[in-house]
């Protein structure tokens, strides 16, 4: 189909985010497609089966379930091409192993995913890839970090847990020069918020586990290609025999369809309790890109559509007082604020943020980071519960 005879078109996030993917009359009007759970797939005829000359084949290379999400993110991507992972990581190191060989270099944002920063340490140097960190703050610069092998760069906007913003056109035509892929961990903003693969980036990896699943019950990911680059990822995929599971496919293509709807809430309390916690004196710092104060300010009001509604702020400590345990205090002080991993569902979430895996980027030196996940619930009472855990603490 090409974009003039696309019914999506011109319509708005919210019509797309409800048409996407969307194809009832397959299968007899229903509004919701069904749940093909496969592994084996018969064919008519010897032939057909020899040739493969079916549309489905085996449950690994998709069923009309999966490829109802594939449809739908490639729509909201714009992507030529989407595969479906167990997880979000699972999304960023397939996508690695798509387009790095023994002998490459790769460049991975210091602000990285701490899994990712794992795999980067603890695997590929045993497939011979070498891996530098760089700064996020870099944007340009970091054409001087390049060598004659380097094939990938990876980037996170904004970045895990400290929310550093990254110049995404920039480190663009300094990798392109360079005939280097560029991948995008674009989880935070989703494809609502930010189209990397309209700013020149070659592969945006979500999480569908945070906002396109919703409700914090689902693992899955995905990894989007522009049509250089799709055919590899595609291989890759089918090679290492990962694919997303029927049942959650269908959940998160269900999410989809009310999350505009969620992001705006998440957007608006998150930012509302963000300024709110701005002017407190027992905060030192607040760490999110859509304030004003923010260092990536500029970039995310340039390049950004909107926010999500995870963010951090430093807890201001007093000369000689103990990070940790002033955290500790914090947290349990909390009732309403669950202490857990992940984001993007519908309760809040609040943890303590460990950066001693960063290899440029430093620790503040006021207090402990704490990354907050604002939910659904209503803005007064997460303030309420936010200041218990801020009198526990002090």
């Amino acid at each position: 189909m090409n974009e003039r005879d696309n019914p999506l078109t011109g319509v708005g996030p919210n019509t797309r985010l409800t048409r996407a993917g969307y194809s009832p009359f397959d299968y007899h009007g229903f509004i919701n497609p069904p749940t093909v759970r496969a592994s084996t797939v018969l064919f008519p005829d010897a032939r057909t089966m020899e040739t493969h000359g079916q549309k489905y084949t085996y449950g690994t290379r998709g069923t009309p379930t999966t490829d109802a999400l594939c449809d739908a993110i490639n729509e909201l991507e714009g992507a030529a091409g989407t595969i479906l992972l167990p997880s979000g990581l699972a999304a960023v190191t397939v996508t690695f192993l798509a387009y790095l060989s023994a002998g490459d270099h790769a460049l991975i944002v210091d602000s990285v995913y701490g899994n990712v920063r794992h795999f980067c340490d603890s695997v590929l140097p045993r497939f011979g890839i070498d891996v530098d960190y760089y700064d996020p703050s870099l944007d340009a610069g970091i054409e001087a970090l390049f060598k004659p092998n380097t094939r990938l760069v990876h980037t996170e906007a904004p970045g895990s847990n400290t929310f550093e913003m990254q110049d995404i056109p920039a480190i663009v035509a300094a990798a392109h020069r360079h005939d280097a892929v560029v991948t995008m961990d674009n989880t935070w903003a989703t494809p609502l918020n930010f189209r990397p693969l309209d700013f020149g980036v070659d592969v945006s990896i979500q999480a569908s586990t945070k906002y396109p699943a919703g409700h914090a019950d689902i693992l899955l990911g995905t990894a989007s290609a522009n049509a250089t680059h799709w055919r590899r990822l595609g291989h890759a995929n089918g090679a290492l025999g990962m694919c997303g599971a029927p049942d959650d496919a269908y959940q998160v293509l269900r999410g989809l369809r009310t999350m505009g709807v969620r992001l705006e809430r998440h957007q608006a309390s998150a930012l509302a309790i963000a300024e709110w916690l701005e002017a407190r004196d027992d905060v030192a710092r607040v760490l999110h890109p859509a304030l004003p104060s923010f260092p990536g300010f500029a970039i995310w009001k340039r390049d950004f559509k909107g926010a999500g509604g995870v963010f951090s702020f430093v807890l201001a400590v007093a000369p000689h007082q103990d990070f940790k345990a002033k955290a500790q205090a914090f947290l349990d002080g909390l009732s309403l604020f669950g202490l857990g991993y992940s984001w993007g569902g519908f309760q809040s979430l609040a943890l303590r943020v460990d950066l001693e895996d960063r290899r440029i980027l430093r620790a503040p030196k006021e207090g402990p980071i704490i990354r907050l996940q604002i939910g659904l619930e209503d803005v007064d009472d997460l303030k309420a519960d936010l200041a218990r855990g801020f009198d526990a603490a002090g």
